[in-house]
């Protein structure tokens, strides 16, 4: 029975580093996938001449969850009444941001983007739109360089800690 034991602990634990290594091999990803969002952003108020709402649910067919949940609420809150687009912006960022692997920076990155959003006309929000890529490409490199860091590394301390707990039990 006490093998049965062991055996949970060293699963759980191991378990723990590849979720923890799952999350650094997301937020590389879930920042390119905004960074191509955010170009799409740009092309539709840009060159389709859409509205808000209606570009941001275009842009939400388009990209794979999590991330398309924030164009998806942000379009929403804006077709159901709200009249201040950083006030909707805000409110899908809170929303969505905990279903997504990406950290502080980023969602300070796209808070200050969403209060430009409205305020402007085309040429100044197009600056702001790309401010906003840049801030979100660095932030990607350093998300791949932790990830090429970390990723690895938590696998096996996982599982060593699984065996260290074993250990300490036994």
């Amino acid at each position: 029975m006490s093998w049965l034991g062991a055996l949970f602990i060293l699963t759980a634990c191991t378990w723990i580093g590849f979720e923890i290594a799952k999350k650094l091999t997301e937020r590389p990803r879930q920042l390119r996938q905004l960074k191509v969002a955010l170009q799409s952003f740009e092309a539709e108020i840009m060159y389709g001449m859409s509205p808000l709402a209606e570009a941001s649910e275009k842009i939400s067919k388009q990209l794979p969850a999590p991330v398309s949940y924030l164009f998806k609420y942000f379009g929403d809150y804006l077709k159901n009444g709200e009249r201040n687009a950083q006030k909707a912006w805000t409110k899908s960022l809170e929303e969505t941001w905990p279903y997504t692997a990406m950290g502080a920076q980023e969602k300070e990155v796209m808070m200050q983007f969403g209060s430009t959003l409205g305020k402007h006309e085309k040429m100044q929000q197009q600056k702001h739109i790309r401010l906003a890529m840049v801030h979100l490409e660095k932030e990607e490199s350093e998300a791949k360089e932790k990830q090429n860091r970390y990723e690895k590394m938590s696998k096996t301390l996982g599982f060593l800690a699984g065996l260290l707990l074993i250990i300490l039990f036994l």
